[in-house]
């Protein structure tokens, strides 16, 4: 049993009802926790495996045997990326209005499991001259699934952990960390398991290995189902943006000092709706910030306001919800300067793999490595960098910094663009030394020949990315959960998600704007004969001037400040300090007392509780801990 301040609806004579605070005592639910976060993430790592085992090898399918160029199927492998990650932001909204997202990730579950069935059937029953366009038909199904899949299971596992719970906030601030270390086994687990089965088995056996491991997630999901918090949809969110932005327009002359301002409206002035219109619903008070300060003039009160019998949510807007309004346009910035970033991570699934299709890939006498399979070694040195994270980096961090977290959120994400970088630095060395061995050794005219140099010499670009992923990835995950409105997490997720989705539509665009200034002799389908090296170093290049762009930014934004936590991280410091010196006090009065020693210079003696009293209320005074 818990004592806690509980809100308890209150019904008025016109039927709204506003809130009470009563002091009430509850259980605490048996409901949420890692006991209900465990079950989704075995969700998510069943439906990664089925993700990463189709797109890890797609583009060896599409030229192998759809007989793609390999410029055509790069493209067609970031198009088909694109469309499944700009999907969520539908899926989102869908959840957070409509469907809520137990319901939607419920959903669009059994429509991947689907999806992935008929791509089993495309490559092994459907005739062949029907096959292309059942395959990419059955892609795209798969794209509208993890529409619904990828914004919702993630903000789905983190809202397990109560923030007001002092317990689980300090849970689901490792929580990330462990989500993707999830998310990365069942990418490990496609890219040695599902595409080895691709390559030595057969198509039809890999897809149907991962149409059995969606099968699975979906039960285990079900198994879940009395543990989970679930949160009933909120209706639009986006209507109560486009409220700040019309009231705005509508006050525009109006000032919070002169020009019709009466004050500032925080949610309770005027009507019993208190923070019910803000976006969300939340209870929790966002501090007022001096960034995008033209919105403020939806909270101004004016004659109009208070000559109106109730409010009109179009033409004045609570403080909280102007200032959750603003989180969502400060994370744009954000969310445009790392397209470039995701620009890098999608060569793992295209030209890494190729790269690696044309070395030397033989271990021992038989077995031979897929060249899909070195996406493996991400997934493997996240395994091991995201626990070395969390239990070495951000205490030494932490005792640096004084950051709970070691590092801020943008800082994280700042050294994964870094590292980016590096990326395609070492890549495009590695690519050159690749081109020079096949020139050496009269392959240059032979594009089926295999290069004599080993795989092993695409390690550290693969090594790098994984660095990438711990600190970029996972800092835009939490960014983009932290800091959105808590009804728009879904939303923030999908956000998040759509930077990959958009970063290959831009490499698709980099691709065509690279063939048709080189006349198509940078990325032709001899890669002896290509310049892919160059390619890269045009990436590099254009990441270190995006992540200029992105310094600039980091240094201009504004977390979210909570009112409430603040008071009560000050509250306990007061507490923490008014009981020691009340010890320290209580300590002396004994011991003056026993010696008969007077407290006050005066002479006077300290027996009295009166004077004691009087002493230990001018000490809390004099550090202004005091205020009766």
């Amino acid at each position: 049993m818990d004592s806690s301040v509980a809100v308890a609806p209150i019904a008025t004579e016109n039927g709204i009802e506003h809130t009470e605070n009563k002091v009430s005592h509850h259980k605490i639910s048996s409901k949420g926790g890692w006991n209900a976060a465990i079950f989704i993430i075995m969700v998510e790592m069943a439906q990664r495996f089925a993700y990463y085992g189709l797109a890890g090898n797609l583009i060896q399918y599409l030229t192998n045997v759809l007989n793609e160029p390999t410029a055509t199927a790069a493209q067609d492998v970031n198009n088909w990326v694109g469309i499944s990650s700009i999907f969520p932001l539908l899926g989102a909204f869908v959840a957070d209005s409509y469907l809520g997202r137990f319901n939607t990730i419920l959903l669009s579950s059994f429509i991947y499991f689907m999806g992935m069935v008929l791509l089993s059937l495309a490559v092994s029953v459907i005739p062949l001259h029907y096959r292309k366009a059942v395959f990419f038909t059955a892609l795209y199904i798969l794209a509208v699934g993890e529409g619904g899949h990828k914004p919702c299971v993630q903000t789905f596992a983190a809202d397990q952990f109560d923030e007001r719970n002092p317990k689980d906030k300090d849970a689901k601030s490792s929580f990330f960390n462990w989500w993707y270390l999830g998310i990365v086994f069942g990418a490990s687990a496609a890219v040695l398991v599902a595409i080895y089965l691709q390559d030595n088995v057969g198509w039809a056996v890999g897809f149907g290995v991962m149409a059995g491991a969606l099968a699975l997630a979906l039960a285990i999901f079900l198994i879940g189902i009395k543990r989970y918090r679930k949160q009933a949809p909120v209706g639009s969110p986006f209507t109560t943006v486009a409220q700040v932005f019309v009231a705005t327009a509508r006050k525009w002359r109006v000032s919070e000092t002169h020009g019709g301002g009466r004050g500032i409206y925080h949610g309770h002035e005027l009507d019993d709706d208190d923070k019910r219109t803000d976006i969300g619903q939340s209870k929790r008070t966002i501090a007022r910030t001096n960034q995008l300060r033209f919105l403020d003039k939806a909270m101004i009160i004016d004659e109009i306001d208070l000559a109106s019998r109730e409010r009109n949510p179009w033409r004045l807007c609570s403080l909280n919800q102007v200032e959750e309004v603003k989180l969502v346009i400060r994370l744009i910035p954000i969310w445009l300067s790392c397209l470039m970033f995701s620009c890098i991570l999608v060569q793992l699934h295209t030209f890494f793999t190729k790269q690696g299709s044309t070395m030397r890939r033989s271990i021992g006498s038989n077995f031979q490595v897929p060249p899909a399979s070195l996406q493996s070694l991400v997934g493997l040195s996240i395994l091991v960098a995201v626990p070395v994270y969390e239990r070495i980096f951000v205490p030494l961090a932490r005792r640096i910094t004084g950051h709970r977290s070691g590092i801020t959120m943008l800082q994280r994400i700042g050294i994964g663009l870094f590292t980016s970088i590096l990326t395609m630095i070492v890549a495009a060395l590695v690519e050159a030394k690749r081109v020079r061995t096949a020139r050496e050794n009269g392959l240059i005219d032979s594009p089926k020949a295999i290069v004599p140099i080993s795989i092993w010499w695409l390690l550290p670009q693969y090594l790098l990315v994984s660095i990438c992923d711990v600190f970029g990835i996972v800092g835009l995950q939490e960014l983009f959960y932290d800091q959105m409105p808590e009804a728009m997490r879904s939303i923030g997720a999908a956000a998040y998600i759509s930077i990959i989705g958009v970063g290959s539509f831009i490499n698709t665009g980099v691709i065509e704007v690279v063939e048709a200034i080189t006349h198509r002799s940078w990325l032709v389908d001899n890669l002896n004969r290509a310049h892919l090296d160059y390619f890269y170093w045009v990436l590099a290049g254009l990441s270190a001037l995006n992540l200029c762009v992105f310094i600039w930014i980091a240094k201009r934004f504004v977390y979210k400040k909570v009112l409430e936590d603040e008071s009560k991280e000050e509250d306990l410091g007061v507490s923490a300090k008014a009981l020691a010196i009340f010890l320290i006090g209580i300590q002396r009065y004994k011991k003056q007392a026993f010696d008969r020693q007077p407290i006050y210079e005066g002479g006077e003696s300290a027996c009295g509780c009166r004077r004691s009293g009087a002493w230990l209320t001018r000490s809390l005074l004099a550090r202004g801990l005091y205020y009766g």
